[in-house]
């Protein structure tokens, strides 16, 4: 299964959509004895806070989409406590735009400081984590060169 889940901007009103869908996911995988998971949350849940840029750290990320990134927080536990075979996908700012192939792709968040990625080259790494599993178990930061 591929989540790409997303939610509106809530300034005033808790998130819990992301997961509360993830937890009903993960049950509805087990009835079906589906295991694999490739879920796109973002940069800036987990340990990929900090890691956006000044502005988008200090100001985007806990003003505008605080939230939602808390949220997503409670989505990656809820899929890592699973016993699902997951990845955790970490895109940097979504542009449009072709796919351009040329893709980062790293756990060590040293020295990463913003960054943006086509939406196809994020379909087009989610396909390929699906099938080929390089990342299970892993939750990879994915940006353009």
């Amino acid at each position: 299964m591929i989540s790409a889940l997303g939610t509106g901007l809530s300034l005033f009103h808790e998130v819990t959509a992301l997961s509360d869908a993830t937890r009903t996911m993960i049950e509805a995988m087990r009835q079906q004895s589906v295991h694999r998971l490739v879920c796109i949350t973002g940069m800036g849940a987990g340990d990929s806070r900090g890691h956006g840029g000044f502005i988008y750290d200090r100001l985007i990320l806990p003003f505008v989409l605080g939230k939602i990134y808390r949220d997503k927080d409670r989505q990656e536990a809820e899929i890592r406590a699973s016993n699902l075979d997951w990845t955790i996908v970490r895109p940097s700012y979504l542009t449009n735009g072709p796919a351009t192939g040329n893709i980062r792709v790293t756990t060590n968040l040293a020295g990463i400081r913003g960054g943006s990625i086509t939406r196809a080259d994020v379909t087009n790494f989610v396909i390929g984590e699906f099938l080929q599993k390089k990342w299970l178990y892993k939750s990879p930061l994915i940006t353009n060169l």
